[in-house]
């Protein structure tokens, strides 16, 4: 038991243990301290300064009055008050010139304080000193002329005074400082706690939300600070999850129904297999069990494709493609198809890409160009500013404007020209858009002169070496 008292007192000491409000306020507190004390002795230094500056200049004042007033009279004869002491003035003597004392303050020694007396005109500073007693005094001396000859005026700033006022601020300092720390530790405490408790709200809400939940969002505090802008950046993520989550959803129940035609057209004909064999005939292979076989096989193959492309590993190869032997091979797949003609105008383009996705690309606006055309397909591809660009047209019924953003999505489908009966599943242009974003292309549709679909495909090239040359 006490092991485990012992190893959660070492961890409560750990600093990376504690919670935010507890790291905020002991930096606080620690900042504070290194304040204080950066403050509290820089306070002490210059007030010390300033009262030894103050006392020195006093002793200094007192010195030029005696040495005044000893160019009229001898130094036994002088007002007493210059020889008297104050708060500021500690101790006054008078030597002539053997170092004897002529003259002193009340309660001073009359032991000399100088060994050697200065000659007239000279000064010096001689520090710290005592006169005999354990008082210090920062103590000067001045040498004069008086009328009985040459004398050092000696005199001496009480240390005492200054020190105690010293002492009393470092008191006044050490007692308000913890009251000052106190302070700062619970107002950060507070503060901080009021700061997070919005945070608080975030972090209980979106514990709160589950998948069946995705459109609930996060409070967003009415201050616009930080925490806003992140209560504001959760519901962003949380709207682009909900619309993930309802895409997927839309996907698994668009592909589940795409599905379930063919695989219950193979199963009846299986389960009439095994009970009436001899109506099994070639015809309903060829018609029936084979066709559907091959749909659910290209809806699969679509499906992979496209979650392929949600890995974001739609395509890792990347070799030189031209795009116009794909046009070309197109045309040339087309060709005899009855009821629509089928024209090519292509300049010699090279792309890096994939060449089966490219080919696949090309494959799907071709497809649907002849699912929607009435009489004529056109299909051209040339460079344009550093760009290959790829246009499929058709004269069908054309997309409506509203309609150009929704028609790459998975499982669309317009109106009734575009249903199952013509042979689409709604995948081909949402796998025509993935391939495009793969090689970092785009594709647009855009008006047409004589109504109908155009498809324009844009995809980056690098330097190209063919030299423009068309073919029709």
């Amino acid at each position: 038991m006490s092991v485990r008292l012992n190893t959660m007192d070492r961890r409560s000491l750990n600093p990376g243990n504690w919670n935010v409000r507890v790291r905020s306020t002991a930096a606080a507190v620690l900042a504070v301290t290194v304040c204080l004390l950066l403050a509290g002795g820089a306070l002490l230094f210059v007030l010390y300064r300033n009262l030894e500056h103050s006392a020195r200049a006093a002793a200094d004042s007192r010195s030029h009055q005696i040495t005044e007033q000893l160019r009229t009279q001898p130094p036994q004869e002088l007002d007493a008050s210059l020889l008297a002491t104050d708060g500021q003035i500690g101790a006054v003597q008078i030597l002539d010139s053997a170092g004897n004392v002529l003259a002193t303050s009340a309660g001073i020694p009359s032991s000399p304080v100088l060994a050697a007396p200065l000659p007239p005109g000279e000064s010096a500073y001689l520090g710290n000193l005592h006169f005999g007693h354990e008082r210090d005094y920062w103590v000067a001396a001045h040498g004069t002329m008086s009328l009985n000859g040459p004398v050092t005026v000696v005199t001496g700033a009480d240390r005492e005074p200054v020190e105690g006022v010293l002492a009393t601020v470092a008191a006044l300092l050490a007692i308000g400082a913890p009251v000052v720390l106190g302070f700062v530790a619970v107002a950060t405490y507070r503060l901080i706690g009021a700061a997070l408790r919005p945070v608080e709200r975030i972090r209980a809400r979106v514990a709160a939300i589950s998948t069946d939940q995705l459109d609930e969002r996060v409070p967003v505090p009415a201050a616009r600070d930080e925490i806003a802008d992140l209560a504001v950046t959760m519901n962003s993520m949380l709207a682009r999850l909900e619309a993930g989550h309802l895409a997927q959803r839309r996907f698994v129940s668009d592909a589940s129904h795409e599905l379930r035609s063919p695989l219950a057209t193979i199963t009846a004909a299986l389960e009439l297999a095994q009970s009436r064999p001899e109506l099994i005939d070639m015809a309903l292979v060829d018609e029936s069990l084979l066709p559907e076989a091959r749909r659910m096989h290209a809806l699969v193959e679509d499906l992979l494709l496209l979650a392929r492309a949600d890995e974001d590993s739609l395509t890792h190869l990347r070799v030189d493609v031209d795009i116009d032997d794909l046009i070309l091979a197109e045309r040339a797949r087309l060709r005899g198809l009855p009821g629509i003609a089928v024209s090519a105008t292509v300049d010699p383009v090279r792309v890096a890409g994939d060449p089966q996705q490219l080919a696949r690309l090309v494959r799907n606006l071709v497809d649907n160009a002849v699912r929607h055309a009435h009489t004529r397909i056109t299909l051209a591809c040339r460079r344009c500013e550093g760009n290959a660009v790829i246009d499929v047209t058709d004269d069908g019924p054309g997309i409506a404007p509203a309609d150009r953003a929704r028609i790459f999505e998975r499982f669309v489908r317009l109106d009734t020209p575009r249903t199952r009966e013509f042979g689409g599943s709604g995948l081909g242009l949402a796998i025509a858009a993935e391939i495009v974003a793969a090689h970092h292309g785009s594709i647009d549709i855009r008006d047409h002169e004589d109504e109908g679909a155009h498809f324009v495909v844009t995809l980056p090239i690098g330097d190209d070496p063919y030299v423009s040359d068309g073919i029709e």
